[in-house]
């Protein structure tokens, strides 16, 4: 297509996550304020840290804007950086695919790409120290045992057993634990805190636990791995991070966090967090996502009704979508939920700027123009974009015999119908006025053809004396279209909350038997060529994207957005 060259300037110019209209907030607040004290010698230095468990989804997109955003605005650096302290639910290809969606939403580590693992030398040697110190034990007590003795939010936890043992022994047993003396759960290493705290995550948690699984990047070097909360501040620290921006979840995690730091004497990052995304009829759990995928509810993590980014991105989303959109919903303290039609919004707001328009046909009905010749082929020239020429233009051929939408014809119209039925004259986009003489109909009693007449006079939509004519549809040469599967993408579940289920059923009950539909359609000539990901506008019909499952033969478009809030209507019709 002509608009080409366009397009690209256009993903060119929005190559940073930085928000769209960044405003004040708590967190900018907060950097503003210790730049102007020098806490950090004025530097902003964040980080995007996921678990190479699962594919990213539209709550990492907010963290991803966020971090990479706050360091763009500020003049500062981010890193991306994989915590890779499980080995049993990792892997490259989670590792792979999380690289491409930062880079896909804009974000640039450069060359910051860092891993926990890069880390497990200095972290064991972390925790030798904290041993030494007398701040650190290991503990014979099961998982099981620990989260007995733990206690509840009104009783204080009782003491291990073992957690008096001599700093010699401690040593010793962690040394062996490193060696791989123990089977997975004989032995852990546990920080000596208070047993008594009021914070659950301040009695004794444990920082090393072992596990013989080979390691996506280490291999079989190491048969205990660190804990997320021991690994992720000194990670941080490590890294010269300023601000660790992280999820409401971990704020009671926190006071672990400078624990670790503090009992070390190392540099101490400032953690803040921030509310995670919340968003209608849709799951943002990865444990729920994975099983999903596991259980063959969808196609894999990119199925285009997956609230992953590498959904989103086969869908047709542009990135530029989910930048306005986290810009949008903005930042806060307490959790709330924002409704889908927002994220709709600012897909259909980008679409419509940048999207080419062409025409497509997903309900066809066969239109014969008796008097217009048999032989002739006509191609009117239709822009790509109407309010912008700079997208250029293509050449669409008319000939005798084309196709309509079925919704475009009616044997008995209601009031004000201004589309096509018998006796009736509406415009066919760019090219002719026709009337209907006559449908003929199946032996079911469908519309199987239309009869119709063409205004000669009328060439290009124009009228030739000055009639009204209210209707305006879109049609492909019977001869020249090309046949493809349109694949029609609606909500994923169908429940406000999915997560809200009835006793005895789950969130997989409240999957959308209707989340898709496929047709078999026809398209204009122009799109013959367009590559796998062009996203273009089908007239009146919404916003489409080329498929990876696309063959020479046959085409495959997924819908991204409708022309319109659709899904809000329907819910608030139905309730």
């Amino acid at each position: 297509m002509s608009s080409e060259s366009r397009s690209n300037a256009a993903q060119s110019a929005a190559s940073s996550p930085e928000s769209p209209r960044t405003g004040q907030d708590f967190i900018r607040a907060r950097i503003q304020s210790d730049n102007a004290s020098q806490r950090f010698e004025g530097r902003v230095h964040t980080r995007f840290p996921p678990e190479p468990n699962g594919y990213l989804h539209l709550g990492h997109a907010k963290s991803i804007c966020l971090n990479f955003g706050v360091a763009a605005e500020f003049g500062g650096l981010c890193n991306l950086r994989f915590d890779d302290t499980n080995p049993v639910k990792e892997d490259t290809e989670y590792v792979d695919s999380i690289r491409e969606d930062v880079r896909w939403l804009g974000g640039d580590w450069q060359d910051r790409l860092y891993y926990a693992s890069d880390y497990f030398e200095q972290l064991y040697q972390y925790a030798e120290q904290l041993i030494r110190m007398g701040k650190a034990y290991v503990d014979d007590l099961s998982a099981e045992e620990i989260r007995a003795l733990r206690g509840t939010l009104t009783e204080a936890g009782q003491e291990s057993p073992w957690r008096d043992r001599s700093v010699e022994e401690n040593l010793d047993l962690f040394r062996r634990m490193r060696a791989g003396e123990f089977p997975d759960g004989a032995k852990v290493l546990r920080a000596k805190i208070d047993m008594a705290s009021p914070n659950l995550v301040m009695r004794d948690p444990t920082l090393y636990r072992i596990r013989h699984a080979a390691h996506h990047r280490t291999g079989n070097a190491w048969c205990i791995y660190p804990m997320y909360d021991y690994t992720h501040c000194l990670s941080d620290s490590l890294e010269g991070i300023t601000h660790s921006l992280c999820t409401l979840e971990f704020v009671n995690n926190r006071e672990l966090y400078d624990w670790v730091l503090d009992a070390l004497g190392v540099y101490h990052p400032q953690q803040i967090e921030f509310a995670r995304l919340n968003l209608t009829y849709t799951i943002l759990s990865k444990r729920k996502l994975i099983q999903l995928v596991q259980e063959g509810h969808v196609s894999g993590w990119d199925d285009p009704r997956m609230p992953t980014l590498s959904g989103l991105r086969r869908r047709g989303v542009p990135p530029e979508a989910l930048r306005e959109f986290c810009a949008r919903i903005g930042l806060a303290r307490s959790d709330s939920t924002v409704d889908y039609s927002m994220l709709e919004f600012c897909i259909r707001e980008q679409l419509n700027a940048h999207a080419p328009r062409v025409m497509a046909v997903l309900d066809p009905i066969k239109v014969v123009i008796e008097n217009y010749p048999e032989d002739l082929t006509e191609e009117f020239d239709m822009p790509y974009h109407p309010e912008d020429a700079s997208y250029g233009s293509r050449k669409v051929p008319f000939t005798r015999e084309l196709y309509i939408e079925r919704d475009d014809f009616r044997l008995d119209p209601p009031q004000k119908f201004h589309r096509l039925f018998p006796g009736a004259e509406v415009r066919l986009r760019y090219a002719y006025f026709i009337t209907c003489r006559e449908a003929i109909l199946d032996e079911h009693g469908e519309v199987r053809e239309l009869r119709c007449i063409y205004d000669p006079a009328s060439r290009g939509g124009q009228s030739p004396d000055g009639r009204k004519v209210k209707g305006t549809i879109h049609w492909v040469s019977a001869a020249h279209g090309i046949p493809a599967e349109v694949r029609l993408y609606g909500q994923l579940f169908a429940t406000e909350n999915p997560d809200a289920a009835p006793e005895g059923k789950t969130f997989i009950d409240n999957l959308n038997p209707e989340s898709l539909r496929t047709v078999q359609a026809w398209l204009e000539p122009a799109l013959a060529d367009a590559p796998v990901g062009r996203s273009v506008q089908f007239e009146r019909l919404g916003y489409f994207c080329k498929d990876k499952d696309s063959t020479p033969e046959l085409p495959v478009f997924n819908r991204t957005a409708t022309l319109r809030d659709t899904w809000a209507k329907l819910e608030k019709k139905e309730g």
